[in-house]
């Protein structure tokens, strides 16, 4: 089983994805292949051997690594597993990419694995980075229904049924919709605690731009993805969430501005998933209204 690692960087981390490279380089195994993609920035010097893509402009998380894909090939078919990690990150242990390998084996149907985010001086992982309701205890593994962006495994081919990452996300929300349509073709999701990628403990940018694309994309996920039924329920909980949370003014005014903006403006194909899979995301423990 091939694998292949995919890392968008902006050019201002050069130190950590030095590092990040040579973690990969050093898993158990058959060597992994690297495609580093500049996000609207040229590339530093890479070791021999890396695939790189230089874009013009920086054009957000999913289109820079669905560039990522298409340097394995269309749907990244030269691979069959692609690796995405964030250029701020470091592989903790040699054996993921070899557990990767099992585990895509040891399952046909198992499409996706999102590993566990660990600080790397305290070794804690946080909360919101532990992809299901129930994240009180990180070390339980568990079938999940999403994956964390820059640190996880998708088998290639799940985009060659399903079709990459949402271009216009550019922010948020884009491995929601991703895991939505994978499990909608019959595909599972697995959290792994043992697959581990180091990344310094940070807060989630609370700027402006940040609660209008988290707005923005929430509606046009549920646009994309759900039963008509749905959508006004899984927004309309979202709704009081956001106003429970008791944001600032600014905040809350930059949220309803990309709510609104969701609703009227394109939001790419709408490919409603199927009530067999909304009972199978409840099995799973969260229905997707929540």
């Amino acid at each position: 089983m091939k694998v292949g690692a995919v890392i968008i960087t902006m050019g201002n981390r050069p130190e950590e994805l030095r590092a990040l490279l040579d973690s990969v380089a050093k898993q158990d195994g058959d060597r992994v292949e690297i495609a580093v993609v500049g996000n609207g920035s040229p590339l530093p010097e890479l070791p021999e051997g890396i695939r790189t893509v230089e874009l013009p402009e920086n054009v957000g998380i999913p289109a820079g690594r669905n560039a990522g894909i298409e340097a394995f090939g269309p749907g990244g078919r030269d691979v069959d597993v692609l690796l995405f990690l964030d250029d701020d990150g470091l592989l903790a242990h040699e054996d993921t990419a070899e557990l990767c390998r099992q585990a895509f084996t040891a399952d046909p149907r198992l499409g996706i694995i999102s590993f566990r985010i660990a600080d790397p001086d305290t070794g804690e992982t946080q909360r919101r980075h532990v992809p299901r309701l129930r994240a009180a205890d990180p070390m339980r593994s568990s079938r999940v229904t999403t994956f964390l962006g820059g640190a996880n495994a998708v088998r290639t081919a799940v985009f060659e049924e399903v079709g990459g990452l949402p271009d216009d996300f550019f922010y948020a929300h884009e491995e929601t919709d991703l895991a939505w349509r994978a499990l909608d073709a019959g595909w599972q999701i697995d959290y792994r605690s043992d697959m581990v990628l180091f990344h310094p403990t940070t807060a989630p940018a609370r700027h402006a731009v940040y609660h209008r694309m988290v707005a923005r994309n929430r509606v046009w996920l549920a646009r994309r993805n759900l039963p008509a039924p749905l959508v006004p329920v899984y927004l309309g909980v979202w709704l009081l969430l956001t106003l429970a949370r008791r944001p600032s003014r600014p905040a809350l005014r930059a949220w309803l501005g990309g709510f609104k903006e969701g609703w009227v403006s394109p939001c790419g194909p709408r490919r409603p998933m199927k009530w067999a899979t909304v009972w199978r995301l409840t099995r799973l423990g969260r229905p997707p209204v929540i």
